[in-house]
């Protein structure tokens, strides 16, 4: 039996065929043109899983080669970036093409902890340059052997000449309500960068990550101490749902049938407030109502973890105070804008080169699940995605833009993949911030 850990686990193959139930997330069945892609429904009907696959192989295989040759094309003839005119790639069947891939730009951050620091609503460049060198440290552990600690002793000393000559700005920036908890914050970081240094001095290689991590999470605690309250408005419509005015934070609990590597997981999510309220508010609100405890997970792919449809006919939440349903729209804020996007697509809207602030970047990302030509029909049906690709960057996939993304899983989010159909969710339990919903529905009786 697996040890007693955050996750019982040793090693397990990634599961990429599910069961024909009730499922609503669609990638393996969509047909061209490719911004059709079905988000919800599949077939109930399935041929067989390995002959379903190899189709789906051979299909995603032509569309990447044909995407590639455009991409190649375009920007030969245009001087335009190739990642702009890529179609999806499929992660889990076709392997990136080097010659193409130096078409693109740089490297999407697939870091959840740092899209989450980015992501939040502050312009304060002094925190910012203290952030970006120990994010770099990432990079420079991949540097095999000791040689690695000359480079991440660089950005310790640039991370702390950052944290010196700007501390200032950086106290100036803090929320007053937030302040002294900022500046806690800020000794602890200051501290901390010199254990790192003398970490680096006695060439323990093995304690830098655990250092590098604990010192991002007093950034990130800065950062949240910057936010002043709640940035905007929310329409005037959806004002009396459920709203997460901030962020929160959830562990799921899953037991896992039929694997004798991986009993039982928990994933620890955190919810964006500040960039998706009413999504992130709807499912803080069934976490309070035990919604999802008990449910099975329902497609799992190798592309996708889905659950939230309850049994029965519906295929979402049913209010019980109402005997309706409970629907939000597809919500996206974008880099620039003070508030989200309502219930339209970038692509509708034409924001085609427009940067979503919480992008489908990171394995584990997790977001809305809708029907197809209804961007207002997300009710309880969430997933999480699996799969990342250099050929398919930020803003250029079928994703980003089109379906509403609001968390990331930031624990043990590697584990998702060796879920399978079947598995139970035990629980889903709010860690923090539920002091950030306000409109809770479930405190309504019935």
């Amino acid at each position: 039996m697996a040890a007693s850990i955050s996750c019982h686990y040793f090693s397990s193959p990634l599961t990429t065929c599910a069961k024909s139930i009730k499922p609503k997330l669609n990638y393996s069945n969509f047909n061209p043109p490719i911004n059709k892609g079905s988000i919800r429904h599949f077939a109930s009907q399935r041929s067989n899983p390995s002959e379903c696959q190899e189709k789906e192989k051979d299909w995603f295989l032509s569309l990447k080669k044909c995407a590639a040759a455009v991409a190649l094309s375009v920007s030969l003839i245009s001087g335009l970036p190739g990642s702009q005119w890529l179609g999806p790639a499929h992660a889990s069947t076709i392997p990136a093409l080097p010659d193409v891939s130096v078409l693109i730009s740089g490297p999407p951050i697939k870091d959840p902890g740092a899209l989450l620091r980015y992501a939040l609503p502050i312009n304060n460049k002094a925190i910012r340059e203290v952030q970006k060198p120990l994010e770099d440290i990432t990079d420079s552990l991949k540097i095999a052997g000791l040689k690695a600690l000359d480079s991440v002793e660089r950005n310790t000393r640039q991370a702390s000449r950052a944290l010196k000559e700007g501390k200032t700005m950086i106290v100036s920036g803090l929320a007053k309500s937030k302040a002294d908890h900022g500046i806690e914050l800020l000794n602890k970081l200051e501290a901390g960068l010199g254990e790192l240094q003398q970490i680096v001095e006695d060439r323990n290689r093995a304690d830098v990550f655990p250092k590098q991590k604990e010192l991002l999470n007093y950034v990130g605690g800065v950062e949240e101490d910057m936010v002043d309250g709640f940035p905007y408005e929310v329409p005037e419509e959806y004002q009396n749902m459920p709203l997460l005015k901030g962020r929160a934070t959830v562990d799921m609990k899953v037991k896992v049938k039929d694997n004798p590597n991986l009993e039982e997981c928990v994933f620890r999510i955190v919810l964006d407030g500040y960039n998706a309220p009413v999504t992130s508010g709807n499912f803080i609100d069934l976490v309070e109502r035990h919604f999802y405890d008990g449910m099975e997970i329902q497609r799992a792919d190798g592309f996708v973890v889905q659950t939230g449809d309850p049994e029965g006919p519906a295929e979402g939440f049913i209010d019980p105070s109402t005997e309706k349903s409970r629907t939000v729209p597809v919500e996206i804020m974008v880099d620039g804008e003070k508030a989200p996007f309502y219930g339209e697509t970038l692509e509708e809207l034409g924001l085609y080169k427009a940067q979503t602030r919480l992008p489908f970047n990171a394995f584990g990302t997790m977001a809305m699940a809708r029907e197809e030509f209804d961007n207002n029909s997300g009710s309880s049906q969430v997933f999480w995605l699996l799969k990342e690709s250099e050929l398919t960057p930020s803003n250029a996939n079928i994703l980003d833009g089109r379906y509403a993304v609001f968390g990331y899983v930031t624990q043990n989010e590697d584990f998702l993949a060796d879920l399978k159909v079947g598995d139970v969710i035990e629980s889903i339990q709010v860690v923090s911030g539920i002091d950030n919903l306000v409109n809770p529905s479930y405190k309504i009786a019935g």
